[in-house]
């Protein structure tokens, strides 16, 4: 694809030498032509964040994803404050905030939990687009466009190494689409969750991408 669109990855994970499944699923989408990931937490080690640097950042992507892991129903720390920082009034939202419209915006996140307890029966007594509802709220007061999340459920039991392979392989073929304009803006609007573009996806073949 000759005009592939600029995607941007916000990564945050305190501890991520820890990690054994957002480590994979970062690794995956590394190198990948038009995307860039930006570790907020090795960026920033004494939470300093540069407002104007980040939000030049955001002006020069078309897509924006927030990737890390599920804290208590929310972000970890660092992305909090690059949230309150960055998402300045005047700049992406009210008056004269309008450097964010158009953009596209989407959650890779990982839970600890499974499917079955985000749901009204469930531990958690909601579903994980609930409980996602102030991003896609931040996301349209931008004037952004929300996309499902990408959700990595129950890693506490992923224990097996082609498991979390297969994630990360997912997480890549996803990304990949989204840079190549090859997800049907409909077809998005019905899912709940990205991960189910990978059926979709599997019968659009891939238009190959030179930088």
């Amino acid at each position: 694809m000759d005009n592939p669109n600029q995607i941007l990855i916000l990564f945050a994970h305190p501890a991520l030498e820890k990690s054994r499944i957002n480590r994979q699923l970062i690794q995956a989408v590394q190198g990948l032509d038009a995307v860039l990931i930006h570790d907020l937490y090795e960026e920033y080690p004494d939470f300093h964040i540069n407002v104007k640097a980040e939000q030049d950042l955001l002006l020069a992507h078309d897509i924006i994803v927030f990737h890390h892991p599920f804290y208590w129903y929310s972000s970890p720390a660092m992305l909090k404050e690059w949230q309150d920082l960055v998402l300045e009034h005047g700049f992406a939202y009210g008056q004269g905030g309008t450097a964010l419209q158009g953009k596209k915006f989407l959650t890779a996140i990982t839970t600890g939990g499974d499917q079955q307890a985000y749901c009204q029966e469930g531990y958690n007594r909601f579903t994980i687009r609930e409980l996602l509802v102030p991003f896609e709220q931040t996301a349209r007061l931008c004037g952004m466009e929300y996309l499902p999340p990408f959700v990595v459920q129950g890693t506490h039991q992923l224990q097996e190494r082609h498991q979390i392979e297969k994630h990360a392989a997912d997480y890549r073929a996803v990304i990949t689409a989204l840079r190549d304009n090859r997800l049907d803006s409909e077809q998005l609007r019905q899912m709940k969750h990205l991960n189910q573009a990978l059926g979709y996806l599997l019968k659009t073949p891939e238009v190959p991408h030179h930088a």
